[in-house]
């Protein structure tokens, strides 16, 4: 008895040391980015880093931009503190490489406009970097090509998608959730990290902006995401691999359709516009508090369906048949968010 009274009591200290390292963890993530966010923004006033409202922007007043530095800097720190411990090292060390490679143009482009095609190139440079590590942990030339694909996708797509106070940010903590939870290595101590950087960076951003994510902050969240959903899907049964596609469905409905669109109207889909359902709807509203709101409840929708999916015993066929009918309903709701349309742009020829 008193050698099981014993273990009962190493169990205890072991599961309290844990848990005194998870919060020292999130704490220290939370408070590096909301201090890097304040002076990022004392910078970014003194340097006259601002957006200016306009035709294809939400804000009314000039706001600084640039204040996702802070997120970069806990991502890149905690992926450094991270590489002891991992089994692969190149596989983090290949992502952290394409992070730094994305975080680095966005600066750049905060600090003065580059060309589309200029970020392009070092954003496809990045995702193979990242397809590259996943090659080399995987060898799976399907998971190494699908890395590459969800890299330069979601890279653009949390820069697309943030355009109103709050909703890149929120989306990225909300779909980081489930990864804390699901991965069951280092990963997902990273995947805290990016939940508590962003947290960090919240008050800043909403529900009234007192500064930007920028492009360094945007492209970053995208790309980390999908380096950590990548990451998920390696070791997943193809059952529950496709469940991944439900907490960034918000996103990827949005920007898909209307760039779909865009693609059909023969626009240039590349260059600024203000035509997603979330613009559209925010313009209505005359607010971007509920619009922000509203789009972290399809996510938290979405993970509790993903929970609900993953716990009961279903083939892949009926898994994939609800994530379409969401995907679907997804849909329904873009094109009542849109109304009667946006009307189309005359797009200068210059």
């Amino acid at each position: 008895m008193p050698e099981l009274q014993g273990v009962g009591i190493d169990q205890a200290a072991a599961e309290l040391r844990g848990g005194v390292m998870i919060g020292a963890w999130l704490f220290a993530s939370l408070l590096v980015s909301a201090s890097l966010t304040w002076l990022a923004r004392r910078y970014a006033l003194r340097r006259q880093l601002l957006d200016a409202p306009g035709e294809r922007r939400a804000h009314t007043v000039p706001t600084p931009r640039g204040g996702g530095i802070g997120i970069v800097v806990v991502l890149v720190l905690a992926g450094v503190w991270l590489l002891g411990v991992v089994v692969d090292r190149v596989e983090l060390a290949a992502m952290l490489a394409g992070l730094v490679m994305v975080a680095g143009v966005g600066l750049i482009d905060d600090h003065r406009p580059l060309s589309p095609f200029l970020r392009l190139g070092v954003q496809v440079v990045a995702a193979a970097l990242l397809a590259a590590g996943t090659w080399h942990a995987t060898r799976e030339p399907i998971l190494a090509g699908g890395a590459f694909v969800l890299a330069m996708a979601l890279t653009n797509i949390w820069n697309f998608m943030d355009g109103i106070d709050g909703i890149a940010t929120s989306q990225a903590l909300l779909v980081a959730l489930p990864i804390v939870v699901l991965e069951a290595d280092a990963w997902s101590w990273w995947a805290a990290a990016l939940a508590a950087a962003t947290l960090g960076f919240l008050p800043f951003n909403f529900p009234k902006a007192r500064i930007f994510l920028g492009d360094v902050g945007s492209g970053t969240l995208g790309f980390a995401l999908a380096a950590l959903l990548v990451h998920g899907l390696a070791d997943a049964p193809l059952t529950h691999a496709w469940l991944w596609a439900l907490p960034p469905s918000a996103f990827l409905v949005d920007a898909g359709l209307t760039l779909g669109r865009r693609v059909v109207r023969g626009e240039r889909f590349w260059e600024p516009h203000s035509q997603h359902a979330y613009q559209a709807w925010a313009r209505r509203l005359g607010s971007h508090v509920p619009v922000t709101c509203a789009y972290a409840g399809w996510t938290i929708a979405s993970i509790v369906l993903m929970a609900w999916l993953g716990s009961r015993d279903r083939d892949t066929a009926q898994v994939s048949g609800f994530i379409a009918a969401w995907y679907i309903a997804g849909a329904g709701i873009w094109l009542s968010l849109q109304g009667k349309g946006v009307p189309r742009v005359k797009e200068s020829t210059e």
